[in-house]
């Protein structure tokens, strides 16, 4: 082979240009871009959905208490946002007082004797349909939008009614 032949061969050797690489990086630029947006917002999802799922649970945890102390009380006085139960243990003489109140401020806390039991509650209603039965309406508004994001009602039906 002699040089012009090399020579020629070298010349018809062709590489990119500098616009098809700047295509290229565009387009791979807007890929990532895309895929990153789509990422995020399921992470962003994720995290919405842990949260929602905590205060849920935590609503749950916190009727769950109320229910089973409110079902044992011999004697339960309600005034606006409160409730006073009396709840006397079986075989002792000792007897419990527990208070249940809410300010009646959304966003504040349900407190059990003056410690917090659930925040971020929006409404907390107890009614009687009858003088052994309470009905209880807890609406929960995690991110502070007005709207209740949890609402449980629940009846309880009071087993030392009358004793």
């Amino acid at each position: 082979m002699n040089k012009l032949n090399l020579k020629k061969i070298i010349l018809k050797i062709e590489g990119f240009s500098l616009i098809e690489m700047m295509v290229v990086v565009v387009i791979l630029g807007l890929i990532v871009l895309g895929l990153v947006t789509f990422f995020t917002g399921g992470a962003k999802s994720w995290v919405a959905g842990q949260s929602q799922l905590e205060a849920q649970r935590n609503a749950r945890q916190a009727m769950d208490i109320m229910v089973r102390e409110i079902r044992e009380g011999k004697l339960i006085e309600s005034s606006s946002g409160e409730i006073y139960i009396e709840i006397s243990f079986p075989d002792s003489f000792f007897k419990s007082n527990v208070i249940f109140s809410w300010s009646g401020t959304p966003g504040s806390p349900i407190n059990r004797n003056s410690i917090p039991l659930i925040n971020d509650v929006k409404t907390l209603k107890f009614t009687y349909p009858d003088a052994s039965k309470v009905h209880i309406i807890l609406e929960v508004d995690v991110d502070d939008d007005g709207k209740p994001d949890i609402t449980l009602n629940t009846d309880v039906n009071l087993r030392n009614y009358g004793l």
